[in-house]
């Protein structure tokens, strides 16, 4: 039998606020356990939560972007459970009136273009974490974490496959960054994916029973679990002859499995009801064309405008494009008068590859445009070949060091002795007799052989393209 994957998603983005939403507590990830915490986010009794207006502002902002209709009356509900992380017994979200409903995210999968819809788009507050230490057999919480202000967005089941699911979720993460409201780093918790899927016949219009799947910490393991899960389903249901169980299970990255932690909730199950201590939100025309006037210039429109404007090839713009630190970059470097070509090519060429290998985003690095298109002009001068610039690049990368001095005390300047490298030229042709034998007669590749040892003797520091044409014209005359 042929089946269908059928899955929506729940994505919990934490917004980029510097406090939480109901209290003064820092945000900052990390610090000491039980140490961003006070008697509001932990709920103590007497307390009284008052709204961060900023995250009323982010929520809009996301709205806006993503296509919402914005609900102008909103409000907050409790929704109740008890789990240790969350100190309160209940967490203070939105059922009735979320600030967002109907949106739209066109996705790219291959040639074809597809609009997932948003069901909603709801402001709440984290709950802590649990830390699991198997020395002592113990489970601790950290309550951190408790507070810390959130939108849900929650999507139709529109997605197909794992594709679609990744390439929804990198345009929601470029969307997020470029407006500034949240830094989407997945291994910081400030991006979360519940994924809920079901399998069908193929050309049915029922349902599935569904499961979630939680503790997806990567655009990697979603993919993976997308592919087990279904797999799983599939099975269960054509092998052994047996329903798919409604339930909430945990992804395992080392064991790439799931396994069942709970049955699933219904809405029902929380008890939802007003939340007390927080008044409605009336947001008014002024305000949203306020915040919609004051949105960023977007991913794909900068794409299109460094097609026309820096004459770029559109692989260019897509890369450049990826995040808004990787553009602002880009914008930066050219504005210091570098042609937009050459910062594309080192950018593609030495920082996309530099930022992979070790692993980080273009937001958390130490280098400034400044330090590039020094980098890049003393090549232009002639000061540096393009071999030796990237070996400087590399080793000023990680602390922004002054490239000019880093040569200066390295001795690294390129060579412009014209007759220093005619010399090398000629010492190296007496030194490599053979070689030049075979050269003359037909062996074209001894040439880069005979390039390399002049390269050799000059340190490096020559310019290759003086000792190509030098060395041509002794072995062609």
């Amino acid at each position: 039998m042929d089946w269908e994957i059928v899955i929506g998603l729940e994505t919990h983005v934490e917004l980029a606020t510097r406090t939480k939403i109901f209290c003064s507590c820092t945000t900052e990830f990390g610090g000491a356990p039980n140490t961003h915490c006070c008697p509001i986010c932990t709920g103590m009794p007497g307390t009284l939560p008052v709204m961060n207006k900023r995250v009323l502002e982010y929520a809009a902002k996301a709205c806006l972007a993503l296509n919402c209709e914005i609900t102008r009356y909103c409000k907050f509900d409790r929704k109740n459970y008890f789990y240790p992380d969350l100190p309160k017994a209940y967490q203070i979200s939105q059922l009735y009136l979320p600030i967002g409903r109907n949106g739209k995210v066109p996705i790219q999968v291959g040639q074809e273009e597809k609009i997932i819809r948003i069901h909603e788009l709801h402001m709440e507050e984290d709950a802590g974490k649990l830390v699991h230490d198997n020395w002592i057999d113990q489970t601790r919480a950290d309550y951190n974490r408790c507070g810390v202000p959130l939108i849900e967005i929650v999507t139709e089941p529109d997605f197909r496959s794992a594709d679609e699911v990744i390439a929804y979720l990198e345009k929601l993460r470029s969307t997020l960054e470029y407006l500034g409201v949240s830094d989407c780093k997945m291994q910081e918790g400030s991006l979360r994916c519940d994924v809920n899927l079901s399998v069908r016949p193929m050309g049915s219009s029922e349902l599935g029973t569904r499961t979630e799947m939680k503790n997806l910490n990567s655009f990697k393991a979603i993919a993976r679990a997308i592919r087990y899960e279904a797999r799983r389903q599939q099975e269960l249901i054509e092998m052994d002859h047996k329903q798919v169980v409604q339930e909430t299970r945990r992804w395992d990255e080392n064991k790439d499995a799931s396994f069942s932690m709970r049955s699933k909730e219904n809405a029902q199950d929380y008890r939802y009801f007003p939340e007390p201590d927080i008044p409605p939100m009336e947001l008014s025309e002024d305000y949203l064309a306020g915040l919609r006037s004051g949105l960023p210039e977007m991913a794909q429109a900068r794409q299109q405008r460094y097609v026309r404007e820096f004459g770029l090839p559109e692989y260019d713009a897509e890369l450049l494009t990826g995040t808004r630190a990787l553009a602002d970059f880009f914008e930066a470097t050219v504005a210091l008068g570098i042609p937009p070509k050459e910062v594309s090519n080192w950018m593609m060429a030495e920082l996309l590859r530099t930022l992979k290998e070790k692993g980080m985003e273009a937001k958390d690095m130490a280098l400034t445009p400044g330090t590039l298109a020094t980098i890049i002009q003393m090549v232009s001068d002639g000061k540096l070949n393009r071999s030796t610039a990237s070996q400087v690049f590399s080793a000023v990368f990680d602390d922004d060091a002054d490239p000019v001095a880093y040569v200066k005390a390295h001795g690294l300047e390129q060579i412009s002795d014209a007759g220093l490298v005619e010399e090398t030229v000629k010492t190296v042709l007496a030194a490599n007799a053979a070689q030049v034998a075979e050269y003359r007669s037909g062996k074209q590749k001894v040439f880069g052989f005979l390039v390399g040892q002049c390269m050799r003797a000059l340190k490096g520091k020559a310019d290759p393209k003086a000792v190509n044409r030098l060395l041509r014209e002794a072995l062609d005359g």
